[in-house]
């Protein structure tokens, strides 16, 4: 006996009831995206290699322990499954030319890869919405993407989740920051994890973002990049914040927020909440000015962020929102032979009018299809035996409690009655 294929660990089926829920969430996010004057772009993917390792930095967990890379066999071409967006929108962005023509807002809805340990709103595979933004400098873009966040966290009646801020400058201010904190960290040898000590010298600015209760308290006390900034790099973070106290959008200075990403600069920030345990991150992202220009483009001033749908769906959940399983107008039962190939026109014909209609098929008695209408949550099931069938008519049956009276009518006159009665009932609710 074979033995029975299961999907790879930390990549999941979404069965269609969930994915009838996915899909009404995706259409609320298309929604506000457009609301927003953003354009959708798709990307491969698979992209090269090389595109993460310049774009998000050779020495990044991602990079270094998380991606799922191979050889391709047949041309020897080094690949790696996508394991974020940014990086892939701007090499398309570059290679088709388009923010040389105009400023440019886009965003896509997929799938991702990072070879993680599975957990609750995290997995291996896993579906995200990037926005990106590419042609415009100022303060006002990044405000612009915060407040999309506040939006939407509205629109999905959600609350909990707190905005966190941060500036990262330019590298130059970086650069003395980076040798300020090496100066310090080694002071503080003897604190530092296998893994800090690793990336002492490499990036020590993700030493901030350890996870480790130890070194906490050190790594609060480091020296703190916003004493860096250099007067434009503090008026653009200013520029950030004015927006949102204009917009009465609470917000807290996190010093310690860098991102996982090499290719930051200026602002920074992150949605987070305590309702999906360890990871609380819901939306992320910040401004990479330099990226563009790192992949081979001209200088081009961007700004973008992601957000995991799979965390976004957990909360909506968690929320009181459930999944509800997408239900047809119309349940056609036909039994006979001439029953049969008339259901086959009535269901077209009432599909040509806008009725979804889900015809029985495989046989069975009036009992056991009724029993099968009853269960697809349909509003009306429409009868057809060989009796109605030689006179042109059918039956139609409301499913719903205090729905109209079994009636028979003729083919013509069935879309007609289907549609006032769907109006009537909507009007009701």
């Amino acid at each position: 006996m074979s033995q029975t294929l299961q999907a790879v660990r930390g990549m999941n089926d979404i069965l269609p009831e969930e994915a009838a829920f996915w899909e009404i969430f995706e259409e609320t996010i298309r929604s506000w995206l457009k609301s927003y004057g953003y354009r959708p772009i798709r990307m491969p993917i698979v992209e090269p290699t090389p595109l993460f390792k310049r774009a998000i930095g050779e020495v990044t967990d991602i990079v270094e322990k998380e991606m799922y890379s191979f050889i391709d066999g047949l041309n020897g071409e080094a690949l790696t499954l996508r394991p974020e967006g940014t990086a892939g929108c701007v090499r398309a962005v570059i290679e088709h030319n388009l923010a040389a023509r105009q400023t440019q807002r886009l965003y896509y809805i997929g799938q991702m890869f990072r070879h993680e340990r599975p957990q609750k709103g995290r997995y291996r595979q896993f579906h995200q919405v990037g926005v990106e933004s590419f042609g415009m400098s100022g303060p006002d873009i990044d405000a612009e993407m915060i407040l999309m966040g506040a939006r939407l966290w509205a629109d999905l009646g959600l609350d909990g989740i707190e905005l966190q801020l941060n500036s990262l400058g330019q590298p130059e201010e970086r650069a003395q920051h980076r040798a300020a904190l090496i100066t310090y960290f080694e002071e503080n040898a003897e604190l530092l994890d296998e893994e800090a000590k690793r990336r002492l010298h490499t990036n020590p600015l993700r030493i901030l973002d350890t996870k480790n209760p130890a070194m906490q308290a050190m790594c609060s006390a480091a020296p703190k990049l916003i004493d860096y900034l250099g007067a434009e790099s503090l008026a653009h973070f200013e520029g950030v914040q004015r927006v949102l106290r204009d917009a009465g959008i609470p917000f807290k200075i996190n010093p310690r927020l860098v991102r996982g990403l090499d290719y930051y600069n200026l602002t920074v920030f992150e949605w987070v909440t305590d309702k999906l345990g360890a990871q609380g991150t819901v939306c992320a992202g910040g401004r990479y000015d330099g990226l563009v220009e790192q992949l081979g483009g001209k200088p081009t001033p961007a700004c973008g962020f992601a957000m995991g749908i799979e965390r976004l769906i957990a909360l909506i959940k968690d929320a009181g929102g459930e999944p509800t399983a997408p239900a047809p107008d119309v349940y056609l039962v036909h039994q006979g032979d001439i029953a049969s190939r008339m259901a086959f026109q009535v269901a077209e014909g009432l599909r040509d009018q806008g009725i979804d209609v889900l015809q029985h098929c495989g046989g069975g008695s009036f009992k056991s299809q009724m029993k099968k209408a009853d269960g697809s949550g349909a509003t009306f099931a429409v009868i057809i035996g060989d009796d109605e069938a030689s006179t042109g008519e059918v039956q139609l049956k409301s499913l719903r409690e205090g729905g109209a009276e079994q009636r028979k009518l003729k083919v013509d006159a069935l879309a007609e009655a289907i549609i006032g009665q769907l109006i009537d009932s909507d009007e009701e609710e």
